[in-house]
């Protein structure tokens, strides 16, 4: 890939080129003017003899003042064009560097928006599974066997779940598909977690909730973002909520996936940080092992501009852009932001 910052390089070969030859005209000007002069001196002494050569003397020496004040021209001339090809060279940069990196935010958050918009599917299609109707009506030690084995199988096939539960309206867990892994997750009161609440107050099967990333101490301090939907009687849409299921997306190592996957050469990546941001602009996610969840983002956007980008300290370069959303998931205000700092210019 050509590198806009070639340009900037150039113009100043340019620069130091026409600087050299002025200044070899303008030595080469003073040494024959000096010639002229000493040849002044000796026609003079040469009386009536010299006079012509003296002519002679003189033409050289008013032609070198003149290519000395040509010269000079040039000098400035050059100076102050080459000047604004470079600014004009370093603002390309910027541009150039800076529409890239909001153009792969985009490609970013859109990956995420695409695959988080699987999961409320998912959810919504699991709640009318008939092993968790049947666990959730009759609550027996078979049918929560059954379902836990049920919930087991989804998760041989979904790998991008840490676990799947199901609890019932009082929002204890009577389901899960990793008692193995998490074991205090069967038996657990979730009653007043987000995502429970919200999935037991939906008034239709279409719906579902979508959480933040976060920390869930039963899934031994992993991070995650639930989903969840509401369980209705014989899987009807309207039917009355006899529970909700909760599904658990493994979010370290989604995240991580896409983060790693943003095109960058190595050169790039060397000097690039890649993050996700939640509408408050907290790291959700992070290229730099030093970032932590939660983590401020100094982030400036723009009203009106879904995507941007703008320069920060020590040659630092910043671009952004706003979930669009995917389908029927209009997505919760994350951003993908990436900081690059600009590889230094060839003098």
């Amino acid at each position: 890939m050509i590198e806009p910052e070639r340009i900037v390089t150039l113009s100043r070969e340019v620069e130091a080129l026409a600087t050299r030859g002025v200044s070899d005209i303008q030595m080469i000007t003073r040494q024959t003017r000096l010639l002229a002069i000493n040849a002044l001196i000796e026609a003079a002494h040469a009386g009536k003899a010299g006079l012509g050569f003296s002519v002679v003397a003189e033409e050289v020496k008013d032609i070198s003042e003149r290519i000395s004040k040509i010269a000079s021209g040039l000098t400035q001339d050059l100076q102050a064009s080459v000047n604004e090809l470079t600014e004009l060279g370093k603002s390309m940069c910027f541009d150039v560097r800076g529409q890239r990196l909001a153009d792969l935010s985009l490609n970013l958050i859109e990956i995420i928006d695409r695959n988080l918009y699987e999961r409320t599917c998912d959810v919504r299609w699991w709640a009318t599974d008939a092993s968790l109707v049947d666990v959730l009506t009759t609550q027996s030690l078979e049918t929560c066997a059954h379902a836990s084995e049920r919930l087991g199988i989804i998760l041989d096939s979904y790998t991008v779940y840490l676990d799947i539960w199901v609890a019932d309206n009082t929002g204890r867990v009577i389901a899960s598909g990793r008692p193995d892994s998490f074991g205090k997750v069967l038996g657990a009161n979730v009653a007043d977690v987000p995502w429970f609440k919200h999935a037991l107050r939906h008034s239709s099967g279409d719906q579902y909730f979508a959480g933040e990333v976060a920390i869930e101490p039963l899934l031994n301090g992993a991070p995650t973002c639930a989903f969840s939907a509401a369980v209705r009687a014989n899987a009807g849409k309207q039917a009355p909520v006899i529970g909700v299921i909760g599904i658990f997306f493994d979010w370290k190592n989604q995240a991580d996936s896409v983060i790693n996957g943003v095109r960058l050469s190595d050169d790039e990546r060397s000097r690039t940080r890649v993050m996700m941001v939640d509408a408050n602009h907290k790291i959700i996610a992070s290229s730099d092992a030093q970032s932590h969840l939660g983590q401020n983002v100094d982030l400036q956007t723009k009203a009106g501009q879904a995507s941007g980008y703008r320069t920060l300290p020590n040659s630092l370069i910043q671009g952004y852009c706003l979930t669009p959303g995917f389908e029927t998931y209009p997505g919760m205000g994350w951003l993908g932001v990436i900081e690059q700092q600009l590889p230094a210019i060839e003098v």
